[in-house]
């Protein structure tokens, strides 16, 4: 009995060993695949951007060779469709400026004292209350937010002052600005509250008021993540596209005066991919043109994000 005891023990060992090594042998494969399998995914990304330049960048040639490039980014007209067309894109770059600013403007200051209210005054009930209902704000619908533009704050801007046309550049702007609230004062208090509470106290030890230690302790040493926020916000309000499609028209005039309509690069691209240009024509080919100017710029914005993170970082 104990010989057949011992005999089934060492089987049992035996089987044990046997399926730990099928075991290691099927995961030392996946340890081999999974790799793979992530760098395809990484890839992907990569491929697609590049895929988008390329697009981009072989159509608008093609547009440069029918219009002058020095008359494109210098011509403050833009009469795509007359017998006599022109292609200045600097109607649009102006009216995707004064929206941009218009927008950060409102979002700034909202956002900061937002984020400061969240990081600094607010206790912890209140801050998981507010702070989801704030964000509620990025999830309307941009169609949503155009025509409230449209229908309620250009009406209202109106009644206020008359001298504002139907469809004008700072009703857009200003809701722009409602959306990207969010984004300034989430990414700004975050930042905020990742400075270290040790920080604080010893500021408040050496007996600077709650307000002073905010503005003269905190804020600088989360300056960097709060001008990303900055950044990244002028970077969603350059790429909006349909408030500003529904709210400031598609007149396409080189003006600094906020109370008229004006059209941004997304606006035209809208505009012209809706149909009114024939493929192959000069109209279709600015298409590209447009959006190859609009990619610089928000890759510029971006650019500069990662810039300003980076120079004004505090390492804790």
């Amino acid at each position: 009995m104990a010989a057949n005891s011992e005999f089934n023990h060492a089987a049992d060992v035996k089987g044990m060993i046997q399926k730990n090594k099928q075991s290691k042998s099927i995961q030392g494969k996946l340890e081999k695949v999974i790799p793979i399998l992530l760098f395809l995914f990484a890839i992907i990304s990569i491929l697609t951007t590049v895929g988008i330049v390329v697009t981009l960048l072989a159509e608008t040639i093609e547009f440069f060779k029918r219009v002058p490039i020095w008359d494109f980014f210098t011509g403050t007209v833009l009469k795509p469709l007359s017998q006599n067309p022109q292609f200045g894109v600097l109607p649009l770059i102006n009216g995707t400026i004064i929206s941009s600013i218009i927008a950060m403007l409102v979002a700034g200051p909202i956002g900061i004292m937002a984020a400061i209210y969240l990081s600094e005054y607010a206790s912890d009930r209140v801050r998981r209350v507010l702070k989801p209902l704030l964000e509620l704000l990025a999830g309307i619908p941009t169609i949503v937010y155009g025509f409230f533009a449209f229908t309620f704050v250009t009406p209202l801007i109106r009644s206020i002052w008359p001298g504002v046309e139907a469809t004008n550049i700072l009703s857009p702007g200003i809701v722009m600005g409602i959306m990207i609230i969010p984004m300034i004062a989430s990414l700004s208090e975050d930042a905020m509250t990742s400075v270290p509470n040790s920080i604080r106290e010893g500021a408040l030890g050496l007996g600077a008021t709650k307000l002073e230690t905010t503005f003269k302790v905190v804020i600088p040493a989360a300056l960097s993540g709060i001008i990303a926020s900055f950044v990244l916000g002028i970077s969603r309000a350059i790429g909006e596209t349909m408030i500003v499609t529904i709210a400031s028209g598609s007149s396409k005039n080189f003006t600094f005066d906020i109370t008229e309509s004006m059209q941004t690069m997304t606006a035209y691209i809208v505009e012209v991919s809706g149909g009114e240009a024939a493929a192959g024509s000069t109209i279709y080919y600015s298409l590209y043109a447009v959006a190859m100017t609009l990619f610089v710029f928000t890759l510029l914005m971006n650019l500069l994000a990662r810039f300003v993170s980076r120079k004004f970082r505090e390492e804790y």
